[in-house]
């Protein structure tokens, strides 16, 4: 027989255990449901494709992120959906190109939109299964009430609403970083040097909270963006500058975390998943972010604006020390999560992202469930990449506005990762296919976006 806390029979299960006493026959103990996985998303904010020791970077000590790499997956092929932070982060959250949502220019702290209320999120939709919701640090999805984390899925929200480097006007006449708490803010001018410090308690006090039920932790780092604060035991410590110090305090806060599911027995039951919203700055600073051998920054559509540094860890779900050279995008992580919760994805509206548990579970012959990744920047439809091939548009100015200008080319991806030899000459008929794919998929993108604003203006 089972007993409750209270020390009394449970129902129903405990009636017909007495039944089956009453008539000889033991009964076998039925199996606890299976827990359902708690998830955790750690999110940095520009940071380059090889700026992690095990892609590459041989001036940086960054041996948490490694190990995450050798008891888990890397991903070589990892995209997000926009090169700079807004886009990026709707994407993720919502699992859809971020001009479906609105929200494919970045946001400033004198804008008054963000993201809606009809969107739907993986907070969302993991709290509509019991899960425990929290976000830290930076959102950058609009800062005015109807638009925080809180208003979207997240029970809990610590953190800054925007950019480190958008300081809004102080009581006393000054400048300063607001930093909230929920959906007030706590200081206005906080100290920077202290964020990803005190982003990592609120994270492991969120695990060793919810440690007995399932959760969704969205850890998104103000650092590696500039101005570069890294924290005081860490300045001056890195090969790099303060760029390498704020990446090697990122590897000790995820240390902590990793640390935590261990000390609460939590390995076996969680899910890490790491990358970055965009590429590293385009600056010269030899001492900054680096996407080697990748092509390209932050703000372009070349590889090292929106390929990123991935790893996934799930003890005895995820292989370990293995690597995926297959597509998979953030948006990706809304069905998979979702899915892997006993839920599932929206089916009321069009989600870009697919279920890429085939692969982050090491499938035989897994292969990417993505026919073609589409990079925007912004409003405008600059490439596509389809198996191997990535196709660059040709795009003129318009006559009146802003727009993007370049040359069409392609590159085959498997054999010239860094995009230095257009092949487009000698391939014109696989040219061809890709712009009318583009150009179906971006009437159809604008299509949505015209919708949209029309319904803002009714």
């Amino acid at each position: 027989m089972q007993i409750n806390r209270h020390g009394l029979l449970r129902s129903g299960a405990a009636a017909l255990a007495v039944a089956l006493l009453l008539l000889g026959v033991s009964a076998a103990p039925a199996a606890p449901p299976a827990r359902p996985p708690n998830f955790i998303i750690i999110f940095t904010d520009d940071q380059g494709y090889a700026d992690l020791s095990c892609f590459g970077a041989t001036d940086l000590a960054t041996p948490n992120l490694d190990r995450m790499a050798a008891e888990g997956m890397k991903f070589t092929d990892f995209y997000v959906a926009g090169p700079v932070c807004t886009p990026s982060r709707a994407a993720l959250l919502t699992g859809r190109y971020p001009l479906r949502s609105g929200l494919e220019n970045v946001l400033f702290p004198n804008n008054r939109n963000g993201l809606e209320a009809d969107e739907v999120t993986i907070p969302k939709l993991l709290k509509s299964r019991g899960y425990a919701t929290l976000c830290v640090g930076k959102w950058h999805l609009g800062h005015t009430p109807e638009h925080l984390p809180t208003r979207h899925g997240f029970d809990h929200y610590f953190g800054v609403p925007y950019s480190n480097d958008m300081p809004t006007a102080t009581p006393d006449g000054g400048k300063g970083l607001v930093l909230m708490r929920a959906e007030q803010t706590i200081e206005h001018a906080t100290d920077q040097t202290r964020l990803t410090e005190r982003y990592t308690a609120e994270a492991v006090k969120f695990i060793e909270t919810n440690k007995d039920r399932p959760f969704f932790l969205y850890l998104a780092h103000n650092m590696p963006h500039t101005p570069l604060n890294p924290g005081r035991q860490f300045a001056g410590k890195s090969k790099r500058g303060r760029y390498g110090d704020a990446i090697e305090e990122i590897d000790w806060s995820i240390g902590e975390i990793l640390k935590t599911l261990k000390e609460s027995r939590l390995d076996g039951d969680t899910c890490v998943i790491f990358t970055s919203d965009n590429g590293p700055s385009g600056g010269v600073d030899p001492k900054g972010g680096s996407a080697k051998p990748l092509r390209g920054a932050k703000g372009g559509t070349y590889e090292g604006g929106m390929r990123e540094p991935c790893l996934m860890r799930w003890p005895g779900r995820i292989p370990a020390g293995k690597v995926c050279a297959e597509l998979a995008t953030t948006m990706d992580l809304l069905p998979t999560l979702t899915r892997l919760a006993g839920g599932t994805a929206p089916a009321d509206r069009v989600i870009d992202g697919k279920d890429i548990w085939p692969l982050m579970s090491g499938q035989a012959h897994a292969r990417t469930p993505h026919d073609a990744f589409f990079y925007y920047n912004r409003s405008d439809l600059m490439a596509v990449r389809s198996g191997d091939w990535k196709y660059h548009r040709e795009l003129k100015p318009p006559t009146k506005g802003r727009g993007k200008t370049q040359a069409a080319a392609l590159y085959n991806l498997k054999t010239d990762i860094g995009e230095s030899k257009d092949v487009l000459a000698e391939h014109r008929e696989v040219g061809a296919r890709l712009e009318e794919l583009c150009r179906k998929f971006d009437e159809e993108l604008k299509k949505v976006q015209a919708n949209r604003r029309r319904n803002r203006q009714k």
